[in-house]
């Protein structure tokens, strides 16, 4: 049979259920029983990427899904090493558990490799489809479980919804979910947050608010990272102060120590996870002395030209129990290095000249080239 004679996945958005749940079930049988590609637009790409890892892994999805845990000892490890991700989510949890009470729909925390590490809201135990999958320390990884929001979202690192038949094993129809993965400070993958729901009506919007609430754990965990400053960093126009903010803090001497996903969209240089670290002067033409300044007018905003020609706002913050040597008297502060005045200077000249290099090395009767190659010095 021709794929042009089957109707294309109907979307959520513009569809009855019934015809959405239909379209759902033409997919699977076109995909899992025929082992045909699926036409565009016939069910979301990454679902269908998900399907077949899980036929490559040797997955049937006619079989039961078994929610095992994982051993004792590896529990044990897996809950000490996620016990600043448990307590840093716990508020937001509560938060969720109240926004979703009448929805029938319960939230559930998991690590980097999908064993659950926590679960709150309105749970019924008595239930095995609910319980199995609330345990602290089931497996929930598309290895063991295959096609779920978890799975995938910690597969291809971006929020998902699932409804029903979009989930691989049959068993696992019953459930309808949102997933969005959860970095760390450092940029790295550290979890993912869960909206689940079983036999429940279709709530496609339950993605923005997992979504939203993942943003807060991640700027609770990176708030949290010892650090000298904080600063909230947003686009001139905006808000500074909301969730929408990135987010970088700094250790005294200037060193990016942590950042969440919004900074590393709008900062060069932090988009990689796991780089080796950062110094401010890198991505601002500003020398890093004057942020601790700006600490001292708190609720003042500051303007932060990027080295592209951008200009970011930045609201600094100083940790209330930090002090560093240049938030004390001019008289107490050590002397900089020549290279480091001399670099501040350069600098100052690029802010003056709103970003341009070229403007600046004018203004200063040197090169572009030796502008880079100062500015790219470091003190020894």
């Amino acid at each position: 049979m021709s794929h042009s004679s089957h109707p294309a996945v109907a979307s959520p958005r513009t569809t009855s259920p019934a015809l959405r749940l239909a379209g759902i079930e033409q997919a699977r049988r076109t995909a899992l029983l025929e082992h045909a590609t699926l036409p565009a637009g016939w069910i979301a790409p990454w679902i269908e990427r998900s399907w077949q890892r899980c036929i490559d892994l040797g997955l049937q999805h006619h079989e039961a899904a078994t929610f095992s845990q994982v051993s004792t000892p590896q529990m044990r490890r897996t809950l000490e090493a996620s016990q600043q991700l448990v307590q840093t989510a716990k508020p937001v949890l509560e938060h969720l558990a109240r926004a979703i009470v009448n929805t029938r729909y319960f939230a559930i925390l998991t690590n980097a490799c999908g064993v659950v590490v926590d679960a709150s809201g309105a749970i019924d135990h008595s239930d095995p489809r609910a319980h199995l999958i609330t345990r602290v320390g089931t497996d929930l990884s598309e290895r063991s479980i295959g096609t779920t929001a978890i799975g995938t979202a910690l597969t291809e690192l971006q929020p998902v919804w699932l409804h029903r038949g979009e989930h691989f094993f049959e068993t696992t129809s019953v459930y309808s979910c949102a997933g969005a993965p959860l970095f760390g400070p450092d940029g790295a993958c550290v979890g993912m947050l869960d909206l689940t729901g079983i036999d429940a009506q279709e709530r496609p919007e339950l993605k923005h608010l997992v979504v939203q609430s993942a943003s807060k754990i991640e700027n609770a965990l990176v708030t949290a990272q010892a650090h000298a400053l904080l600063l909230r960093l947003n686009w001139p126009g905006n808000i500074l102060g909301t969730d929408a903010d990135g987010i970088l803090c700094l250790d005294a001497d200037g060193w990016v120590t942590g950042a969440n996903p919004v900074a590393r969209q709008m900062v060069p240089g932090l988009a990689i996870a796991g780089v080796v670290a950062v110094h401010i002067s890198e991505m601002f033409g500003i020398p890093y002395e004057q942020l601790f300044g700006a600490a001292k007018r708190p609720g003042s905003a500051l303007e932060l030209p990027l080295w592209s020609g951008l200009r970011l706002q930045a609201q600094v913050i100083a940790r209330a129990d930090e002090t560093h040597p240049l938030q004390s008297s001019p008289a107490s502060a050590p002397p900089l290095a020549l290279r480091d005045v001399e670099a501040a200077m350069i600098r100052q000249a690029v802010v003056d000249a709103r970003g341009s290099v070229g403007q600046a090395a004018r203004a200063l009767g040197i090169s572009r080239a030796t502008v880079y190659r100062k500015l790219g010095q470091k003190s020894t």
